[in-house]
């Protein structure tokens, strides 16, 4: 099983993030379950959300405490909750930032894989709003490989309608512009 947690700003979509890559988990024949937890609901207040994919039925029920991956949405979260305090040894960090993961290194110590991409940038450039989540779902599948590409193809159509197109542009340039530099000794 791999467990994922996003960390997030509400508006962001992680949220949905989660319900998305448990629906094209589902539909390669996994297993997978996603769900949220957030306090006051409000655009910008700092949500998480998780997500468990397996090739067997799924019977944990509880937040993830100890993640295979932590998926942030938001680099600012890294200094007012640090998300990947509690990774695996072997986790991945996903971070959207337009930092290298040296200068993320020096500034938060981090040894795990990590997996950078600027998800602001592309979501402006690709979508014309600032809303990541399909942005970052692409670097989590570069990162991780846990669902092909196209396998969130018909989640994002019957998410988003007309605009799954654009999301799923921005999802592709993504996984291509993400930057992976593995596990530090």
């Amino acid at each position: 099983m791999i467990e994922i947690r996003f960390h997030g700003r509400g508006g962001q979509g992680a949220v949905t993030s989660v319900e998305l890559l448990a629906l094209a988990a589902i539909n390669e024949g996994k297993f997978a379950q996603g769900f949220p937890s957030f306090g006051p609901e409000r655009r910008g207040a700092p949500v998480m959300a998780f997500c468990r994919i397996d090739n067997r039925h799924i019977r944990l029920r509880c937040k993830i405490a100890q993640p295979d991956v932590v998926v942030v949405l938001d680099p600012s979260l890294l200094k007012i909750q640090n998300p990947p305090a509690d990774l695996k040894e072997n986790g991945v960090i996903v971070l959207n930032t337009a930092k290298t993961p040296a200068e993320i290194r020096r500034e938060f110590g981090y040894r795990h894989t990590l997996a950078v991409v600027d998800a602001n940038l592309i979501a402006r450039e690709v979508l014309g709003v600032p809303i990541v989540n399909t942005t970052m779902l692409g670097a989590l599948l570069k990162a991780t490989g846990i669902v092909k590409v196209e396998s969130l193809e018909h989640p994002l159509q019957e998410r988003f309608g007309p605009l799954a197109v654009k999301n799923f542009n921005a999802l592709k340039v993504a996984f291509d512009k993400t930057i992976i530099e593995e596990r530090q000794p």
